[in-house]
């Protein structure tokens, strides 16, 4: 089934490190589907890919506000992950995307920062496999699926997921907020 997400916005976080085919295969079904992606990054600066993919910035986090976004993806990369997690405003947008039972796309180890920000907890999904620790000692039941969905939550294991990651994605932006997604 083909959904569409015209009009609505889909916010991409991510910094330096993020794996480029994680950013960029997610944020072109976003637009063949309708959607309009806006990358947020810590600083608002052009990032780079783990594999060189150089891409500019829309907005610093702290200049965005999540409620005028339909959805999040959080693309991976151990460095992008890494440093996502220790930005204490990165998180919070992260957060409130929850709160607001927006879906949340998370790839590989994108996952990370919902452990942060103590988001994962009594949910189901998937990571990249050295995350499945991480994920359980955060309150998640982990499983080795190439997507996972959990009350507007989309996870998946690695850039092998990316259509099935894709599809699931589109499908529960098309869908809008999860009413028992709260954080």
């Amino acid at each position: 089934m083909t959904y569409d997400i015209t009009g609505k916005a889909v916010a991409f976080l991510a910094t330096d490190g993020f794996e480029d085919s994680e950013l960029l295969a997610p944020w072109q079904a976003v637009l063949d589907a309708g959607g309009a992606p806006t990358l947020v990054t810590p600083e608002a600066k052009t990032i780079e890919g783990e594999n060189g993919h150089v891409q500019e910035a829309d907005l610093a986090v702290t200049e965005a506000d999540a409620s005028g976004f339909d959805a999040l993806v959080l693309p991976g990369g151990v460095g992008n992950a890494d440093l996502l997690r220790l930005d204490e405003h990165a998180v919070a947008f992260a957060k409130r995307f929850f709160e607001a039972g927006k879906p949340v796309g998370v790839i590989c180890h994108g996952a990370w920062i919902l452990t942060e920000a103590d988001l994962v907890r009594g949910r189901t999904m998937t990571s990249f496999p050295s995350l499945r620790t991480d994920l359980r000692n955060a309150g998640a039941e982990w499983v080795d699926e190439e997507v996972v969905v959990d009350q507007g939550l989309v996870s998946s294991r690695n850039p092998d997921d990316l259509p099935a990651f894709n599809d699931k994605l589109i499908e529960e932006i098309a869908e809008g907020v999860h009413a028992g997604q709260h954080a």
